[in-house]
């Protein structure tokens, strides 16, 4: 690493030496580096033996920087690498507190922590049982002027799925209110007023912790939870590490939670040191998880914090910078919500392009475009528009990068079947979606396998699996116009024995007359069925192995790249561990699991790069697909932002319509919104009023979907190209934000 000249705010920052500070850093402001050179520096002048710089950071791969990049500083200071500091996650350092002190918060030396995947397998579990066990649950939220057909078909699909989106994030907060089941029940039979909504939030919440009880395990919030249980109820203990972590930095504090803020208030006392850097404009988790940007602007505002900025950025050109700052501006003084700017969703610092003689200067303006594609389209219109664009950028710039940024999943996975479709010339992609393609079609097949062994004599579930195994097929004309032939008399056959297992007299495959005349007709299908009917034997006779090496079995048969046989090499893994967590589970259990995955419902960890940590520089020539919530902390030369609607980025006006808010729900009501309000009204014996926290809720995520656009907008390095679509129903217009946006580059054209 070449020696590290700080710009004049960095040097700033550098040269503190102990205290409270509190750093606003802007998006590309060089941030890890500055924090990094930080530790060094302490580590080197500050530090006596046996004492640590403790560095929190929010997810793994940003560990991994940190220590490399520290490594880095403390050798160009002459000292040993790997020495004097600490790099930790959040639930990486309360691993390690809970570990040294099981018993004391009553867990056994051997306790799990189980992950995200499996904790959601224990809460739809629970989920399910309380809507089998409340039949007319639903009858009391439901809209009034459903018709029966339709009542009847969300309590069938669509209920369960939304009392456990309700659960989760009552769960959730409830951990971070320190809030047990026991507790929470005393707290209801004392309120003065019925709460269904959390009445079901605590039944659920009951059996969810039983099923991790059972376990021998907890999930990530009781790991913090119990940390700071552990810091409190041991004072010896807490004094040794708060010895041991002289100086604690805390990196992309804007996501820090209340349990996360209170740990390492305990940890810093008084009197200790802190350093907390992040920007509350890059806040975007607050939907999904229990951060708040309030904790760190109010840090800033606190009497004894230091406050410092790094407002300079090399990163974008600067009329990206100009359009980022415009945003920002609009936001708190002319956005046409009033509550929306009470929030002040966006606040300074402004970003600073790059000093004279800076190391990494801004790209040059004379090649910055920034492009707002004003006129409306249809989701498929824009699509094949954003297609087009990148298939004629492509070919003449393959050492620049490239992203396609949607706000949603399902978005991202449509421009994939989009890129898939174009031939000449190729395009060349890759994802970073919640699960990958290849990821989500591998669990797909194999789980259509699974579930025809779990009901071999299904004639139906036969032909889907001979489309599987025969799925590249489509791609070619002709094979695909076999395949469909084939599949049409797979599905004629009366009994499924007949075929797989044929006896004296009763063989399909030779005798039927459909099948004949296809076989006349087309040769090569009768080798084709014969090869398929011994497969099928093959995987009906591996049904009694155990789940990971019938994965195994089935993969030989199905995949051929490298890449494919991976993922199922950690599907069997997956299942493995399923089956250990699950003693009773069979066949269909284990197809649910790869459902889960293949519809896009849960990550599939282990085999993608976000799991790795994603650099976009390995991926010159290419483009990426991504959400703009992936793609916080990285940066493409161009960018473009899909989806600038009014559904996905709506602004709280009327008119607006909200992801949250179920159509089949009476009076538009955010049934996961009003769960959280109830939990905060036991919480802090406060009065609650149904609606009330809806409206709020409308506000909070118009507020936190500004702040994704302006996450999105800088990931750009030359050039940024926005457009929008007018949604599924074609009721959708631009959002506000968007044309707030193009008036501002009209203006400054003209």
């Amino acid at each position: 690493m070449a020696t590290f000249k700080p710009r004049p705010k960095q040097a700033e920052v550098l040269a503190y030496t102990g205290g409270k500070m509190g750093v606003s850093a802007v998006p590309g402001s060089g941030k890890t580096k500055t924090l990094s050179a930080l530790a060094a520096k302490l580590i080197a002048e500050q530090l006596e033996d046996d004492e640590e710089v403790l560095i929190v950071t929010l997810v793994n791969s940003a560990v991994d920087n940190f220590a490399r990049q520290i490594g880095a500083f403390v050798r160009e200071r002459g000292l040993l690498p790997n020495v004097g500091y600490r790099v930790r996650t959040l639930h990486g350092l309360c691993n390690d507190i809970v570990r040294d002190r099981p018993g004391l918060v009553g867990l056994a030396d051997d306790f799990q922590i189980i992950d995200e995947r499996e904790a959601d397998g224990v809460l739809q579990d629970a989920a399910l049982t309380w809507v089998k066990l409340n039949p007319d649950a639903a009858a009391h939220f439901l809209a009034g002027d459903l018709e029966d057909n339709r009542r009847d078909w969300v309590i069938r699909e669509r209920w369960t799925p939304l009392v456990t989106d309700i659960a989760r994030g009552f769960v959730k907060q409830a951990k971070d209110e320190r809030l047990l089941p026991d507790d929470i029940r005393q707290r209801l039979d004392a309120y003065p007023h019925p709460l269904p909504l959390a009445e079901m939030g605590y039944s659920i919440y009951v059996n969810y912790q039983r099923g991790l009880s059972m376990r021998g395990a907890v999930d990530f919030q009781d790991l913090i939870r119990l940390a700071l249980l552990a810091l409190e109820l041991d004072n010896t203990y807490l004094t040794r590490l708060r010895r041991r972590w002289r100086f604690i930095l805390e990196d992309e504090a804007q996501d820090s939670s209340l349990l996360q803020e209170r740990i390492i208030r305990k940890l810093i006392g008084d009197s200790g040191n802190w350093v907390r850097v992040g920007d509350p404009n890059q806040s975007i988790y607050e939907t999904f998880t229990t951060a708040k940007p309030e904790y760190l602007r109010d840090f800033l505002r606190e009497q004894g914090v230091t406050p410092r900025e790094l407002p300079n950025s090399g990163r974008s050109a600067v009329p990206i910078i100009d359009a980022a700052n415009h945003l920002i501006e609009w936001a708190m003084d002319r956005h046409p919500n009033a509550e929306v700017r009470d929030r002040q969703p966006l606040q300074p610092p402004l970003i600073q392009p790059a000093p004279p003689g800076d190391p990494q200067p801004n790209p040059p303006t004379d090649e910055a475009r920034v492009i707002l594609y004003p006129n409306p389209l249809t989701p498929a219109e824009e699509i094949r528009a954003v297609v087009d664009s990148i298939r004629r950028w492509q070919p003449d710039h393959p050492d620049q990068t490239a992203a396609i940024l949607v706000p949603r999943n399902k978005r991202g996975f449509d421009i994939v079947d989009a890129l898939k479709q174009v031939r000449e010339p190729e395009i060349n992609y890759v994802e970073l979606l919640r699960s990958t393609t290849s990821t989500r079609e591998a669990a797909g097949a194999v789980g259509n396998i699974l579930q025809y062994l779990s009901n071999p004599g299904d004639v139906r579930l036969l032909a889907r699996v001979y489309q599987v195994w025969r799925r590249e097929d489509r791609d070619d004309e002709v094979l695909a116009k076999r395949l469909e032939d084939t599949l049409k008399v797979i599905r004629k056959c009366p009994r499924v024995e007949d075929f797989i297992t044929p006896q004296l007299g009763r063989d399909w495959l030779a005798e039927d007359e459909e099948v004949a005349k296809l076989i006349e007709a087309d040769p090569e299908v009768g080798a084709l069925l014969a090869e398929f009917r011994g497969i099928v034997r093959r995987w009906q006779e591996a049904v009694i192995l155990p789940i990971d090496q019938l994965i195994l079995i089935l993969a030989q048969d199905l995949f051929k790249s490298s890449a494919d046989l991976a993922i199922a090499h950690s599907m069997a893994v997956l299942l493995s561990g399923y089956a250990e967590s699950h003693p009773a589970a069979r066949l269909p259990e284990y197809t649910e699991e790869l459902a889960v995955i293949a519809r896009n419902e849960r990550r599939f960890l282990g085999v993608d790069d976000a799991d790795r940590g994603f650099d976009p520089e390995a991926h010159k020539g290419k483009v990426t697909v991504a959400t703009m919530h992936a793609a916080k902390g990285l940066e493409w030369d161009r960018v473009y932002l899909l989806s600038v609607n009014t559904y996905d980025f709506p602004s709280a006006l009327p008119g607006d319509q909200f992801m949250s808010e179920k159509r089949f729900i009476r009076e538009g009501l955010n049934l996961e919104a009003e769960s959280l309000a109830q939990l905060t009204a036991l919480a802090h014996d406060i009065p609650y009023r149904e609606g009330v926290a809806t409206a709020d809720a409308r506000v909070d995520y118009a507020a936190e979907r500004l702040r994704l656009l302006y996450v999105g907008i800088t990931r750009a390095r030359r050039e940024l190209v926005m457009t929008w679509n007018t949604g599924q129903q074609g009721d959708q217009q631009m959002a506000i934000p968007f044309a707030a946006l193009q008036a501002y580059l009209t203006e400054q054209a003209q």
